[in-house]
């Protein structure tokens, strides 16, 4: 049995050689008492056993502990070198001319000499071994030693502080009080740990004011002033690629060391210094810098970004001066490149959503277009076959207004005139703006004399304003404008028309003004206003302001809006409730001569003429609409002839045996005839004769294809009064001495005589 068996496990070898040596001795005794007296033999053959690994056993026990006092031994040789390695650490450090302190991983002082902290003695007591960073810093930030500028916080330093302290390698100046300066360096160890190290640089920092004071004189203070209050980081260097100047930028965003930053430190020490401590981020910045400081003296600008190890990223332009030195200027731009990156997903998020957006509203665009211009051409398409009848009807009223009626009758006819006459505007407002819509409208500005046009308007509205019992004045000019006449006619009806229409009592009064290379047409009224919530509705299409009125679809002033648009004479309105309104319409004179005045005298002269002996050919192919310009012709003293085709026409004239004085032609007739067609066929036979060409089709196309004919186009249903002054001034032509019928019609002038024909 092994000793193994009877002992406890986990002893040491010293409790077991004491174990077996109890029970040596305790065998032993047993032996000497005779307990054992059967077995003397085995028993002494056992203790001798023992025996031998009792002494094998203190043999190990001796040698464990000879090695135990070697370990001892040399273990306090170690912790003697250990302390003697500290006292001469602590010895360097307290020969050290700077203060140092060594902080752990965990922001922890583990280490210090007696000058960390000089320049702050009220916190000498309070530092102490496990004194955290932050704690540390705060009690900087509360000691009275420490002197800030006026414009910084202590609060705010403590901020500045701490996330200084987040680099590897930092750099800057804490000024005190009594005007002294430490320089604190912080440099990250492999470990985690940072070593703080403090150095008075109050000397230096003063012998390079006064050197600096010296050497600048007052513009100079002014630009170092001006540098220092620039957000901008700016160094001068001379031609010799020393530092010449600087602004606090420079310190504050690469913290370099004080040394540095003194007037003649080469450009290649400042680089090296930065690319030391890891502040011209990754890449080649050092190398190109060196190059393009090293190049030729009229290099071209240099512009490059840095992006340093906390996601700082700097703009360095380097420019080339005169003097061969050269300057460098650095932006922060982290705020502004991380501005553009989100505005940059933001835009590309709207970008999205606004060509979606754009998807939906060209779709109910062009859904909206289709459906208008469907509207529009199905109003002008309507219109046009209304036209036909409403001319024919219009004729015939004029027939029976020249025969004797009784009263009955003839307020009978009045009223059916009256009602042709609302249907006619109505038409006409609905073609208007029908035009307007598919962009079909079509402006030809000429001189227009404004004298006839006022006249006019003047004898259309006199007796509307008579019966509501208003006065209306139309101001005489002889100005001559720059417009269409159609449209600008138009506008002035239009605005007239309203300003009769709302205005209950008063006048209405239309003037011109000058207003140097421009007229200003207004039309004035005592109405009851517009309020200013509804100056712009009025505007919009089948909008009144008076919804009861029994007459207008309130078209006028959408036609009147988009007429002066066409034509670009702006247009203003003013009113005032309770007193009345204007409008006011700006158009440019004209400097073209307007026809020669006596020829118009002579034309207004013959307006009051008769008929008699002018020969008129008729061409209509609607034989009810050809029976009532017949009967209208005859009863003004005309002799008309009437043609269905151009065959008949010429049958007519051939009859007849002499040419017509004027043609009246429609412009659709049967079997594909035009009127225009039929005109230019008789004037090849028969010579240049005035014709006028007549259509229910208000198409700008149309009206160039009649100029470019020479023919003068009147739209249906025709205005009998206007038709009535041209041929009277066709006949007055004709008694002219001069005249020339043979001539060839030129286009734009309506066969000479048109001339003077109201448009």
């Amino acid at each position: 049995m092994m000793h193994k068996d009877f002992l406890p496990p986990g002893l040491t070898m010293a409790e077991e050689n004491q174990r077996l040596r109890a029970i040596v001795a305790a065998l032993m005794d047993r032996s000497e008492r005779g307990q054992s007296p059967s077995r003397p033999a085995g028993q002494l053959q056992h203790v001798v056993a023992l025996e031998q690994q009792v002494r094998s056993r203190t043999r190990d026990l001796a040698e464990t502990l000879d090695k135990l006092r070697i370990a001892n031994s040399r273990l306090s040789q170690a912790e003697r070198m250990a302390v003697r390695a500290r006292n001469i650490l602590t010895d360097a450090l307290e020969a050290m001319r700077e203060g140092f302190a060594l902080f752990d991983a965990q922001d922890m002082l583990v280490m210090w000499n007696s000058r960390f902290c000089a320049g702050l003695p009220d916190l000498r007591k309070r530092i102490g071994a496990g004194l955290a960073f932050r704690e540390y810093v705060h009690l900087v930030s509360q000691s009275p030693y420490l002197h800030l500028p006026e414009d910084q916080t202590r609060a705010g330093w403590v901020e500045q502080r701490l996330d200084s302290h987040r680099r590897k390698n930092v750099n800057f100046i804490v000024p005190l009080k009594d005007d002294q300066w430490l320089q604190v360096s912080e440099q990250r160890m492999p470990s985690g740990g940072t070593a703080v190290t403090q150095t008075d640089v109050t000397p230096m920092v003063r012998t390079e004011r006064e050197e600096r004071a010296k050497l600048l004189d007052e513009q100079a203070q002014m630009v170092r002033a001006t540098l220092d209050h620039i957000d901008q980081g700016v160094a001068i260097f001379d031609a010799k690629a020393r530092l010449a100047g600087w602004n606090r930028r420079v310190r504050e965003m690469f913290l370099p060391p004080v040394e540095l930053l003194a007037i003649g430190t080469p450009f290649a020490s400042i680089l090296q210094d930065l690319s030391r401590r890891r502040q011209l981020g990754q890449g080649r910045v050092a190398q190109l810098l060196m190059q393009w400081v090293q190049g030729p003296p009229y290099r071209p600008p240099l512009s490059l970004d840095i992006t340093q190890d906390d996601g700082t990223i700097l703009h360095l332009s380097a420019q080339a001066m005169p003097d061969r030195g050269f300057v460098m200027s650095l932006t922060d731009m982290t705020k502004e490149r991380g501005a553009i990156a989100e505005l940059h997903g933001l835009n590309e998020t709207l970008e999205a959503r606004v060509r979606e957006r754009t998807l939906e509203l060209e779709t109910a665009r062009d859904l909206a277009e289709r459906a208008n211009t469907s509207k529009s051409r199905f109003v002008a398409s309507a219109s046009h076959d209304l036209l036909q009848p409403l001319n024919a009807a219009k004729l015939f009223l004029g027939s029976l207004s020249t025969t004797r009626l009784d009263a009955g009758q003839a307020r009978l006819t009045e009223r059916i005139s009256s009602a042709f006459g609302s249907v006619e505007q109505i038409l006409g407002a609905l073609l208007d703006i029908s035009k307007f819509d598919i962009g079909a409208a079509r402006a030809k500005p000429e001189p227009i004399a404004l004298g006839p046009l006022l006249d006019r308007l003047s004898e259309e509205f006199s007796p509307i304003a008579q019966a509501k019992g208003l006065g209306l004045v139309v101001m005489p000019s002889r100005a001559v404008v720059l417009s269409d006449a159609i449209y600008l006619k138009r506008i002035l009806q239009n605005l007239m028309s309203n300003a009769i229409r709302y205005t209950a009592s008063g006048r209405v009064l239309v003037g011109v003004r000058n207003q140097g290379a421009r007229l200003r047409l207004e039309v004035w009224d005592t109405g009851p206003g517009i309020p200013p919530d509804k100056q712009s509705e009025i505007f919009q299409e089948f909008t009144r302001l008076a919804p009861n009125a029994s007459t207008g679809m309130g078209l006028g002033l959408a036609i009147v809006e988009q007429a002066c648009a066409l034509l670009g004479h702006p247009l203003e309105l003013r009113s005032e409730m309770g007193k009345g309104t204007v409008f006011r319409l700006t158009v440019p004179r004209s400097r073209m001569a307007v026809p020669d005045p006596v020829v118009a005298a002579a034309g207004q002269d013959a307006a009051r003429s008769p008929l008699d002996d002018l020969l008129v050919l008729v061409i209509e192919n609607d034989a009810s609409v050809r029976a009532a310009m017949m009967d209208v012709l005859e009863h003004w003293g005309a002799s008309p002839l009437e043609a269905a085709n151009l065959a008949q026409a010429e049958q007519q004239v051939a009859e007849l045996g002499v040419a017509p004085d004027i043609i009246l032609a429609d412009y659709l007739l049967d079997d594909g005839e035009s009127g225009i067609d039929v005109v230019a066929q008789l004037r090849s036979r028969y010579g240049a004769i005035p014709a006028i060409l007549i259509t229910a089709n208000h198409s700008p196309d149309l009206a160039q294809r009649a100029e470019s004919a020479g023919l003068m186009l009147m739209t249906k249903p025709v205005a009998l009064r206007r038709l009535k002054r041209v041929l009277q001034q066709a006949m007055q032509q004709r008694a002219l001495p001069d005249s020339n019928t043979d001539a060839a019609p030129q286009a734009g002038d309506y066969s000479y005589w048109l001339h003077m024909a109201p448009r």
